[in-house]
């Protein structure tokens, strides 16, 4: 007969005992809890711990904390304030949630995360006291996962019979837990998308199943597949979505040209990028008998195939909007639409939604209509091909463009010319290109001196060889055509939003809030490194010494850093029924009528303008609302989608170039390390403090620097520096670099 093994009294005390009761009862607080259960909840079976936990109840009891509410079962008292938040997940588990009810962030440490995970909307209550000079609570419950498809690098165990999922990221602080026969196929090592299914109350990770196997970590496909994968984005339209939009009617028919204004005998002609493939905006321009102006702001007639109800339509409000990654674009629509029916090719008619503006010489707006159309595009421009005729006649008397049209040069460059050969644009399409860019520059005066910020911040743009391979870089900047097109785009998303926001009936709004105070504080701050002042004395101060700051730094070094910063330091432009203007254009009214074609907002204010044009009672702006919510929210994953295909384009060009020097600019400073980005071609990588071994560097938070403690040398924000590519990691998206020293210029 074998002995009965008894289990050695532990003697050990519980810490933390108090809130991990408390956490317990809050937590389930319409349950009730003896000494037994809460112990299982603990872990602990051993006679000391259990009269450890007696005791303390007796404790919270007396201190009515809790309440015994039949013999030996106890239960929270409730005389805590809950809230609801959103966790900003830190590093190694611990984080912070972001809540309308508190000013500052909530400090959650990981032992009080409680299953959340980062952006998941939660319950939680805050402690009285602080720690880190950050008020600090607990997760109650969660509300909403915020995510339940994550990307990653499976891990198998064969042995074992079970796989992990190694979360991409460094927000993610578990792995995701995957059963033999849910791997759907992965093998070891694999980027697969796994979707997240449940989280047993005592298991240390959630599980989950593979739902599609991504490929090999670091090929170029993988990574942009992943990329989408991340933020939920499609990679193509659904067989069934195909097969509808095949079968729409596209056909031009005069029964349907006799419902619409036929515009197709107006000059009217394209102005687009070199690649573009499809073209949903088109300008037309007249010279009335009275002498004013006649012009066309004419979009493509997206609504008109797009009908509410059908499976096409649920696709792409969806999706919201199409997504614009280095390598290709994701659209919004099947391209039998996006490149075909929808766009506005040149010597084709088509269905278009416009607003139609007689304008004087100053610019002024005289009459205004709004409405469907029929026209016909006699001509496609590049942006450069249009340039090329406002540089031409720079020095023409723009007074008599429309007497002495003769005097026009026509010429298009061969090295700007889409066909590759020079040729000679006409005549009427020159005039009206220098004359809608003279009334453009005049809109675009007004404003500014209105309040408006002028954003011109440089994209940039890859050169990409036949496999996706970036083989050069270049800046994309706006020029005299872009901001033509620009000026009409505005003024029509301005006036159709004013027409309808006059009548007082729901529409969908694009607004953008002032900038925050303690922002701007801090952009002065960093500014100031620099040299530059702002003047916060007023609104209107405000944009002005914003727009002086833009153009002061246009051309310096510390321009694209000074440009993101301030475009940081503004509230975030989305969709809303709620109008409160524009800020950043300085408008009252705006909307977005001008892109149907790659944003589902701009499909939505078609069909409400039509509706209001039918004299129809206004729409529900509860359903609208939530519309606009969803846009909003699709439109920050596709950006920040777009950011990710850059920083790894980035990370896959400088690979390239691991031998060489670069200048840079320290665009952050931080007490783990400086991040530096090179002048040449904007690509941002860090160096690492560890890797700074000529001193003891230490972080000076109020002059944005690591000084070294013994030679004093300061790495501060803004410095040139020069450096060379440590190490480049295309999965995890980091650039290393290795510090040469400062840069010394003669």
């Amino acid at each position: 007969m074998s002995k009965k093994k008894h289990r050695k009294p532990s003697n050990n005390k519980i810490s933390n005992l108090t809130n991990t009761i408390l956490s317990i009862l809050k937590k389930d607080r319409n349950q009730t809890f003896n000494h037994k259960q809460i112990a299982a909840k603990i872990g602990v079976d051993d006679a000391s711990s259990r009269n450890q936990i007696v005791k303390k109840l007796q404790e919270l009891k007396a201190k009515k904390e809790i309440e015994e509410i039949d013999r030996g079962k106890f239960k929270a008292v409730i005389n805590t304030e809950y809230h609801l938040g959103r966790v900003d997940m830190a590093s190694r588990g611990a984080g912070y949630i972001i809540s309308d009810d508190f000013e500052d962030d909530v400090y959650i440490s990981s032992n009080n995360m409680n299953k959340a995970l980062h952006g998941d909307e939660v319950e939680f209550y805050a402690y009285k006291r602080r720690k880190r000079g950050k008020l600090e609570g607990e997760v109650t419950s969660i509300i909403k996962r915020a995510k339940s498809e994550y990307v990653g690098v499976i891990q198998i165990h064969q042995k074992k019979n079970f796989a992990f999922v190694v979360v991409d990221g460094n927000k993610m602080y578990t792995d995701i837990f995957v059963p033999i026969n849910k791997i759907n196929k992965a093998e070891d090592g694999d980027k697969v998308l796994v979707s997240l299914e449940e989280w047993p109350e005592k298991a240390d990770s959630p599980s989950g199943k593979v739902l599609k196997v991504l490929g090999k970590p670091g090929e170029h496909n993988t990574e942009i597949h992943a990329i989408l994968a991340e933020y939920g984005l499609p990679l193509e339209f659904p067989h069934e979505v195909e097969e509808f939009a095949n079968t729409i009617d596209t056909s031009i028919t005069k029964e349907e040209i006799s419902k619409r204004r036929d515009m197709r005998k107006d000059l009217t002609f394209t102005i687009d990028p070199k690649d573009a493939k499809d073209f949903d905006d088109a300008l037309s321009f007249k010279v009335l008998d009275d002498g004013l102006f006649e012009i066309g702001i004419h979009i493509a007639d997206v609504s008109h195939y797009l009908k509410e109800g059908t499976v096409l339509d649920d696709e792409a409000y969806e999706r919201a909007t199409s997504v614009y990654l280095v390598d290709r674009v994701v659209p919004m629509l099947p391209e039998i639409l996006s490149n075909g029916a929808c766009s506005l090719r040149p010597h084709e008619e088509k269905y278009t939604f416009s607003a139609v503006f007689k304008m004087n010489e100053k610019a002024e707006i005289k009459d205004q209509w709004f409405g469907r159309t029929v026209t016909y595009s006699d001509a496609r421009f590049a942006y450069e091909e249009a340039q090329a005729i406002i540089e031409n006649n720079i020095t023409l008397n723009r007074a008599h463009i429309l007497k002495n049209p003769k005097k026009i040069d026509l010429t298009i460059p061969k090295e700007v010319s889409l066909t590759g050969k020079e040729y000679q644009t006409t005549q009427d399409v020159a005039q009206a290109t220098l004359k809608l860019d003279e009334l453009a520059k005049i809109m675009r005066r007004k404003r500014m001196s209105a309040g408006a910020i002028s954003f011109d911040k440089v994209e940039v743009k890859f050169n990409l060889d036949e496999e996706a391979n970036p083989v050069g870089i270049h800046f994309k900047t706006s020029r005299d055509a872009n901001k033509l097109i620009e000026e009409f785009m505005l003024l029509a998303n301005r006036k159709v939003g004013e027409f309808v926001g006059k009548q007082k009936k729901t529409f969908i709004y694009r607004v953008h809030d002032e900038p925050d105070d303690s922002k701007l504080a801090a952009l002065q701050n960093v500014v100031g490194r620099f040299g530059y002042k702002l003047n916060f004395k007023d609104r209107k101060s405000v944009s002005s010494s914003l727009n002086n700051l833009l153009k002061e730094v246009n051309g310096k070094k510390e321009q694209n850093l000074v440009d993101t910063l301030t475009i940081r330091t503004m509230s975030k432009a989305e969709y809303s029924t709620h109008n409160i203007g524009h800020y950043g254009l300085a408008f009252d009214y705006y909307s977005h009528f001008t892109s149907p074609i790659r944003r589902y907002p701009d499909v939505m204010a078609h069909r409400l303008l039509q509706q209001y044009l039918d004299n129809e009672k206004s729409a529900s702006q509860d359903i609208y609302e939530e519309k606009c919510n969803h846009s909003s929210n699709m439109e920050n994953l596709a950006t920040k989608a777009e950011r990710d295909s850059i920083k790894y384009m980035q990370i896959r060009f400088m690979e390239d170039h691991k031998n060489e020097d670069f200048v840079g600019v320290i665009s952050g400073v931080t007490d783990w390390g400086i991040y530096i980005e090179i002048i040449s071609n904007k690509c941002e990588g860090m160096v690492s403090v560890r890797d700074m071994k000529d001193d003891h560097y230490i972080f000076d938070e109020d002059h944005y620097a690591l000084i070294g403690k013994n030679s004093k040398i300061m790495y501060q924000l803004g410095d040139e520096v020069v450096v060379k590519v440590k190490s480049t990691d295309l999965v995890k998206k980091h650039l290393d670099f290795t510090l040469l020293g400062k840069h010394i210029t003669d």
